[in-house]
């Protein structure tokens, strides 16, 4: 079993998202410790790209802020082999580095994912269709390729999503890009029904900023809850308001703890 399958063996779980280097390579280091404290079981890192087409504008501006302060691919494998990190990382990015970055397109990136201790790979523009070279190099080396299930996804495409799919579905909570929401999208309860069927751990996102949205997430029976944007914010104001970085690291914690205690929450709701 894989380290990424492995951390749902213990029932839901908080996947946070942050992106590298925003504001700086330091900071990302002590903010992904503190989501680590506060429970989060599998760490989202955002590599950044210059045109992220699934973000919304909170992750944007954080990504435009991390390339200004010179993160790139080579940067972002050092600053996660320095990390130490308890829990599996997930590297979030877009397809135009993968097939880009070093010597040999696609093995290059997963080689060098590997050596630093990256454990799955979500490269949100890259169709299942089209990702066979990838998940060949990835079933090689041991790593994850995680696709999103938005709800326009046809059942078609989900079969064939689900025979290539490992470690986790990626379920998009409504249609758009990711952003802060104050409620769950009908179409998550949709999407979690269609999916039911297959045996693979389940993880929604896109919107998801509070704990009555957690529970309720996975109290309609997902597996686990993808939050960035609200993470993001905090750090933006953080920086925008002067906040002394303990501070906001401080504050990252709180806000991982709140979402774990909904998750929690949402699963002794959904006991039988």
């Amino acid at each position: 079993m894989s380290l990424i399958k492995n951390a749902f063996s213990d029932g839901p779980i908080l996947i946070p998202y942050i992106a590298a280097g925003d504001p700086d390579q330091e900071a990302t280091v002590e903010y992904v410790a503190a989501l680590v404290r506060g429970g989060a079981k599998i760490i989202e890192l955002g590599l950044p790209f210059s045109e992220p087409i699934a973000d919304g504008p909170i992750i944007q501006e954080a990504i435009n802020r991390a390339l200004e302060a010179g993160m790139t691919p080579g940067k972002f494998f050092e600053l996660v082999s320095r990390m130490d990190c308890e829990v599996p990382i997930v590297v979030m990015t877009y397809y135009n580095i993968v097939h880009q970055y070093g010597e040999i397109p696609i093995e290059s990136f997963v080689s060098d994912s590997v050596k630093c201790g990256i454990s799955g790979m979500i490269i949100p523009d890259l169709p299942v269709e089209e990702a066979e070279l990838l998940l060949k190099v990835c079933n090689k080396r041991g790593v994850d390729l995680i696709f999103i299930i938005a709800p326009t996804t046809r059942e078609q495409r989900i079969k064939k999503i689900m025979e290539k799919i490992s470690g986790f579905v990626y379920v998009q909570a409504r249609l758009g890009t990711t952003g802060i929401h104050r409620d769950v999208s009908q179409t998550t309860y949709e999407s979690l029904d269609r999916l039911r069927k297959y045996n693979i751990p389940k993880a929604v996102g896109f919107g998801v900023s509070n704990a009555d949205q957690a529970a309720e997430i996975i109290g309609s029976g997902a597996d686990g809850v993808i939050a960035g944007s609200v993470f993001v914010d905090m750090i933006d104001k953080g920086r925008i308001e002067g906040v002394d970085r303990e501070d906001t690291i401080r504050l990252l914690e709180e806000k991982a703890r709140e979402l774990v205690r909904g998750i929690r929450g949402g699963t002794e709701n959904n006991k039988p």
